[in-house]
């Protein structure tokens, strides 16, 4: 029985979701910020940066969740992935102008080899985030819930982003992130935090019932997902997955290039008072949201979350003053964060009993590496014209626009497109399944 979970379960989905989150957010969302400040990077380079850690990612998950399932464990992956996953999170704070100087004294441009560093840096350290927190920890969480409290636990997954972005924006206000010594320190916080969380996973997790197949490899696990014979037994669980890859296409679009937007073309130095309150309300929002899926189901919850993302978009891209952005964020987060949930839990449900570690990999194909290649790229073709402005040392940082709403809202409408089939699809399936 998974219904009623002990508070231990809850403890350790919490902080291992949310201490996730933080070091996802860092690198989502301010590793981009990173580079645009210590080596003015171009949009093409945070593209560039934001794929590679998307394939190392849907690699990584592939791999260490098909690993996980021929061995029947996922706590070791967790807390010693977490372990890891931090003390990969240190090593950035080594990534400084002056460090890289010395070390290749001869290199014409400092920046230049910083920028390939960080690249490198990232796809290491999503190895082992990925390996850690998308494989096992997901299918963990996946092993260890039902029909009757998949919604509630994924709810509280999915506003575990926000809650972290909350946490980073509160703790970031701190540093000015112009100055390497800044980001020094942040490193150092984050990934000792990471290294602490895995330590004491060791004491919180309990070992998910996952099955072990005497008769299984690596290899058949890891190659399962993609048979055209499970595919056609499982085709609603690749439909959800494939309009989960719209659907994060859209937010890669402009989450790369969201705080650039709100300090480089609205001059929000202030950005994290203004945004405090929303991300408070959308991660609220989605705690109860995750509940009425239960309630609902999927077919009744998706739609309104993605009117709500494509509200937000519509606002943010006609709006420049504080209370409509305040306004136009409040809703893109609510819309991201309902919808996060709302595909988390639709993909666990459709996945296999049995077979969750296999599933990651294809879950992190739909929910990050597709998006993390297409989004980013369509970003950078949008603002390829952007303006520009010169640093005090020369250099030309580029300064994002609303284009990247506009092109967010047209794939979110091609989403809406695709989940009517998909909704009538499903329906067809409930009534079979009640015939039969």
């Amino acid at each position: 029985m998974t219904a009623n979970k002990g508070s231990k379960f809850w403890l350790a989905l919490v902080i291992f979701s949310l201490t996730g989150q933080i070091a996802w957010v860092v690198e989502n969302m301010y590793f981009n910020v990173f580079l645009y400040e210590m080596f003015h990077a171009t949009p093409a380079q945070i593209s560039a940066m934001v794929s590679a850690s998307a394939v190392s990612a849907a690699v990584t998950t592939l791999l260490i969740g098909a690993l996980s399932d021929k061995l029947g464990k996922r706590k070791v992956f967790i807390c010693g992935g977490y372990i890891l996953w931090g003390l990969s999170i240190c090593a950035f704070s080594l990534l400084r102008v002056d460090v890289i100087g010395a070390l290749f004294p001869a290199a014409v441009s400092a920046s230049a080899i910083g920028v390939t560093l960080t690249i490198v840096m990232d796809c290491v350290m999503t190895f082992f985030g990925s390996s850690a927190n998308d494989a096992c920890f997901n299918a963990w969480l996946t092993d260890s819930t039902d029909d009757r409290n998949r919604g509630a636990a994924e709810g509280i997954n999915a506003m575990m982003p926000l809650v972290a972005i909350l946490a980073v924006f509160g703790g970031f206000m701190a540093f000015d992130l112009s100055k390497a010594k800044s980001w020094t320190a942040i490193f150092l916080i984050i990934g000792i935090a990471v290294i602490v969380i895995g330590a004491a996973g060791w004491f919180l997790i309990r070992e998910s019932a996952s099955p072990i197949d005497e008769n299984s490899s690596c290899l058949r696990n890891l190659v399962y997902s993609f048979r055209p014979t499970v595919i056609r037994e499982h085709r609603t669980l690749y439909l959800c997955l494939l309009a989960f890859a719209i659907f994060g296409i859209s937010i890669q679009i402009f989450m790369p290039y969201l705080i650039l937007y709100y300090t480089e073309a609205l001059g929000m130095t202030d950005y994290v008072l203004i945004m405090a309150p929303a991300v408070i309300l959308a991660a609220a929002f989605t705690a109860f949201y995750g509940r009425w899926y239960d309630r609902i189901g999927f077919r009744r919850a998706v739609v309104p979350s993605r009117l709500l993302l494509m509200a937000g978009y519509v606002v943010l891209y006609f709006c420049r003053t504080t209370l409509p952005v305040f306004a136009g964020s409040l809703l893109m987060m609510c819309g991201y964060l309902s919808g996060m949930a709302v595909f988390g839990a639709v993909v666990r449900q459709y996945t296999p009993v049995g077979k969750a570690g296999m599933f990651q990999g294809l879950r992190i194909i739909g929910q990050v590496l597709v998006p993390g290649i297409i989004g980013p790229a369509i970003g950078a073709a949008v603002l390829k014209n952007a303006d520009t402005v010169v640093n005090s040392d020369g250099t030309v940082s580029f300064i994002p626009n609303v284009n990247i709403y506009a092109a967010a809202l047209g794939v979110a409408l091609c989403l809406l497109v695709l989940l009517l089939p998909l909704m009538h699809y499903m329906k067809k399936g409930e009534t079979a399944n009640v015939q039969n």
